[in-house]
């Protein structure tokens, strides 16, 4: 009897097989590399970290020269009169004047009481900080595509058992219209066999709705066509040998969230020094070359030109500014205390998430063993019963409730596994080790 049931299996498995014959086989490294490639948050948060990188330049930390080209015109029509000195009197209407300038200005801070090398090293803290947000996207994405990715394992695991079932119920149909039909069941048997069926039918109906729209969210994840249709693999391996003290220790190195907070505080230190280098002086080198041309038609001298180089040096010192400059240094010094509660906090709720997360996984691990067992026990009771159910010494509700037994602890063991597997993606997920 036992290898009727493994024939049954393996027709269910055929039929499984035979209507998604056209279907790829996506592995769960297959989804992960689609999810890393199109994946449109992963993309919009590397977009962000391109430009921080972008942004970390001397030039835009204020330690470069600027220089400027300019050229100004300015053209005059005017009616005028002149009373010289010797009475002559002239008058023009319509003279015309004008004037044309043209240079290049060069202006360098050489200092600024240190506030440019704290903003370059600012900048390159921000890009920093960009790489850890990329890091906590794709450890999500990574995180939700597994999760998905094992959920359709176990439903594709319970099609197989509610097939299993339907193929069952289907021989115990066939085999009760044929005790019927001989005189040794009664029509309600036969009735009660076709409506069991037919639940068997709906059960599994309803079990491919929900595949088909879990296929969806993973197609979605992956940033793909949303209508492709593909099977996964049929096994749910675990790691069992996950350990809290490793995990935490790992946590404190490599989660991306407390990483973020570090930079975070480094970003508001460099906010001091660049406040306390506003009470510092100030220095400016200037240079430029110009030329310059005017023209008059009135006057003692109708036409002027020159040209030439210039440069010097400026200072300011900042004396006074209402209190402005006290204000802004402890407001500096707030965000610092703000920055390092934050990574306080949100170290304390990692390792409360840890330690939680730790404690569902070492009960589903568990529960793997135990819902295997049972699955185990409901596979032979079911033998047996159909066996009996052959040579009519058990009843029909016998039968059925044998039958439901196997179909229930199949799908308890599955579940059991993926939740297992869940505890094992949230802890390394948790930790920042989740590998892809």
């Amino acid at each position: 009897m036992k290898f009727k049931i493994a024939v049954l299996s393996v027709f269910a498995l055929i039929l499984l097989s035979g209507r998604a014959k056209a279907q790829e086989v996506l592995t769960l490294e297959e989804a992960i590399r689609i999810t890393l490639e199109r994946n449109y948050d992963i993309k919009l948060v590397a977009n962000d970290l391109e430009i921080n990188k972008n942004n970390v330049t001397r030039g835009n930390a204020g330690m470069l020269p600027v220089v400027t080209g300019n050229v100004v015109q300015n053209n005059t029509i005017q009616n005028r009169s002149e009373n010289r000195e010797s009475g002559q009197v002239i008058e023009r209407t319509g003279a015309r004047g004008n004037t044309l300038n043209y240079g290049v200005g060069l202006s360098w801070t050489v200092f600024d009481g240190f506030g440019m090398f704290a903003r370059y090293e600012q900048l390159q803290e921000l890009e920093r900080l960009g790489e850890a947000n990329l890091k906590q996207t794709i450890l999500t994405r990574i995180a939700d595509v597994t999760s998905v990715y094992y959920n359709l394992v176990q439903q594709q695991q319970q099609l197989n058992a509610l097939d299993t079932a339907m193929v069952i119920s289907r021989e115990r149909v066939e085999t009760a219209q044929n005790r019927f039909e001989i005189g040794k069941a009664s029509r309600l048997e036969v009735l009660n066999a076709q409506v069991d069926l037919n639940t068997d039918t709906t059960n599994i109906l309803r079990q491919r709705e929900l595949y088909q729209n879990t296929q969806t969210q993973l197609n979605e994840l992956m940033a793909r066509d949303v209508s492709v249709r593909f099977r996964v693999t049929d096994d749910i391996s675990i790691d069992e040998q996950l350990n809290l003290a490793e995990l935490t220790e790992r946590a404190t190195q490599q989660n991306p969230s407390l990483q973020a907070a570090l930079i975070n505080r480094r970003v508001a230190e460099l906010d001091l020094k660049q406040v306390k280098a506003s009470r510092l002086p100030t220095v400016t080198l200037n240079s430029g070359y110009n030329f310059n041309r005017s023209e008059s038609a009135l006057g003692f001298t109708t036409l002027s030109t020159g040209r030439g180089f210039n440069y010097g040096v400026s200072a300011a010192v900042p004396i006074f500014n209402g209190f402005e400059q006290r204000r802004n240094q402890q407001n500096a010094n707030i965000n610092i205390s703000s920055a390092q509660l934050e990574y306080d906090r949100l170290n304390q709720t990692i390792n409360a998430q840890l330690t939680t997360a730790y404690n569902s996984y070492l009960t589903s691990l568990s529960l793997v063993k135990l819902e295997e067992k049972n699955q185990e026990i409901a596979k032979r009771n079911l033998e047996i019963t159909m066996e009996k159910f052959r040579i009519g010494s058990i009843t029909p509700i016998e039968f059925r409730e044998a039958q439901l037994n196997y179909v229930n602890a199949t799908v308890r063991y599955s579940n059991a596994q993926y939740l297992a597997k869940l505890s094992e993606v949230s802890l390394k997920e948790i930790a920042g080790a989740l590998t892809f």
